[in-house]
């Protein structure tokens, strides 16, 4: 006899508790915590809710091993059958086991391919591309003889194939890539058993998306916390246990957090978010953490009618469109992985009409903007209070990187005084609240960046580590100690080395 054990989940953040309360601890909101009902069956139940005796579970321990079913760890298993820990010389590494990836800039942010066995989380708002993102690489790899099987959640096969033919694959001609209709978790996994069952080439399942899947042994509705949390760390155990990479699509929620959310982020090895440009058709994956590569790294591409294509120079993409004659533009060079963009920082200072000063930000953190400011009022004499201040990067562009701190620092001090910042001068520093300009890391390879798309003159920050940086030909290097040293230096005109020139 099955009995019912209510727990109550936060709807914003999965947190759980055993009863009711106003404000959640997790995330500190109020009024987000809902019923739910958990199902417990008499007979002993494994941890992802199948029974310990059942020799088709999904876990990826012991129970797997001794199931029979552990085919991504063969070496785990003893002569008797149990499971035995293994010395890391007998275990293979896993970078010699990634799956090609087309087109390279995606290759690039996955750390150089798809990883065997590895459970890869793809975020990103509804009707950025997620489906034709994975389309194409599904394309591209049932070119390269591995198979694809494409769960369909959310659309129907009719519509996933009418993608495909316009991505320009040729169903009558081209196989391997398979569509499975279906969202009842359990009834997933037995086919994907059956489908994969003597299977000797790699496979890749892309489960779009993990908001429509549910599961008999959660009392909830699919997309809640609980469901997602189960359905995910399930498919997770399931490509770690068959060695078959997964793929999970998630919507994000108003707040641009993963839909859940980020319940899955700690479950899966790679989180890719892939967003938009100001609504146009450039598109950018972004990882925001790989077990098996770099975090930070970045991939442009742009959305036509054939699907999703690289972008060529996108070093400069942020500047299409810049006259850079105009007071309030800054250019700095920001790193996103291993790869240099050179970004536009715009900012339109004006007195205030309202009693309140206004503070708009886009594509910047509107404190870290708010910080800035304070220290150009302190440390520069630059009077910014009683006037209304708009910052944004141009081009749809977001910069995390400190070392734009004195771009756009230059960019508030330009529109304010009215006195444009010369069209082939670069602005690089990170600034400390005491009103010093810190060297960035890595600044060769941002220069080099700038001096090849004809920017010569730099204002850096770092004092005598700063003059010690490596020359790069056709660039004139200008070192600041000071914010105020480095607002007045990037007014004036190559050629009139002032200051710390070095």
């Amino acid at each position: 006899m099955a009995k019912k054990t209510t727990r109550f989940y936060c709807k914003g953040c999965g947190h759980e508790e055993l009863r009711w309360m106003g404000q959640c601890p997790g995330c500190r909101e109020w009024n987000t915590f809902t019923e739910m009902n958990l199902s417990k069956a008499s007979d002993t139940k494994g941890s992802r809710g199948f029974s310990a005796k059942d020799k088709k579970q999904t876990g990826f321990g012991a129970g797997a091993a001794t199931g029979g079913t552990a085919a991504a760890w063969p070496e785990a298993v003893g002569p008797d059958g149990r499971l035995r820990p293994v010395p890391l010389r007998k275990i293979s590494s896993a970078d010699k086991k990634r799956l090609p990836v087309e087109p390279a800039e995606v290759a690039n942010v996955m750390g150089g391919g798809l990883v065997e066995g590895s459970v890869v989380l793809l975020g990103g708002e509804p009707g950025v591309g997620k489906s034709t993102l994975l389309t194409g690489l599904g394309l591209s790899w049932v070119r390269r003889d591995i198979r694809v099987i494409y769960v369909a959640g959310e659309e129907s096969p009719s519509q996933i194939r009418m993608r495909a033919e316009r991505l320009g694959f040729k169903p009558d001609q081209e196989d391997g890539f398979e569509i499975l209709p279906e969202v009842h978790l359990e009834t997933l996994l037995e086919a994907l058993r059956t489908a994969l069952e003597d299977e000797k080439r790699p496979c890749v399942i892309i489960a779009d998306s993990i908001q429509t899947l549910h599961s008999e042994h959660i009392d909830a509705y699919p997309g809640s916390p609980t469901q997602i949390k189960y359905c995910g760390g399930v498919l997770a155990d399931f490509a770690r246990q068959t060695g078959h990479p997964v793929f999970l699509v998630g919507h994000v929620t108003k707040s641009g957090d993963l839909a859940g959310p980020k319940l899955l982020e700690h479950m899966v090895d790679t989180v890719l978010y892939f967003e938009g440009s100001g609504g146009g058709a450039i598109r950018m994956v972004r990882a925001v953490k790989n077990r098996f590569g770099t975090t930070g790294e970045l991939a442009v591409m742009e959305m036509r009618s054939d699907g999703l294509a690289p972008v060529d120079q996108a070093g400069v993409l942020f500047l299409s469109g810049r006259r850079g004659v105009e007071p309030g533009s800054a250019v700095c060079a920001v790193k996103n992985g291993s790869r240099t963009f050179l970004v536009e920082v715009q900012a339109l200072v004006s007195s205030s009409r309202y009693g309140t000063p206004q503070r708009v930000v886009q594509g910047v953190d509107s404190k870290r903007v708010g910080l800035l400011c304070a220290i150009l009022e302190k440390r520069a004499g630059l009077d910014l209070g009683g006037c209304d201040i708009f910052v944004k990067v141009a081009g749809g562009g977001r910069i995390d990187d400190p070392g734009a701190d004195l771009a756009i620092m230059t960019a508030l001090a330009s529109s304010l005084r009215e006195r444009p910042v010369p069209l082939d001068t670069l602005i690089l520093g990170e600034v400390g609240l005491t009103g010093e300009v810190r060297q960035v890391a890595d600044m060769e390879s941002r220069l080099r960046e700038a001096s090849r798309h004809g920017f010569g003159r730099a204002i850096l920050g770092g004092g005598k580590s700063g003059r010690k940086a490596r020359q790069v030909e056709g660039m004139e290097m200008v070192v600041a100690t000071s914010v105020e040293e480095a607002v007045r230096l990037a007014f004036e005109a190559r050629g009139r080395k002032a200051g710390g020139g070095a």
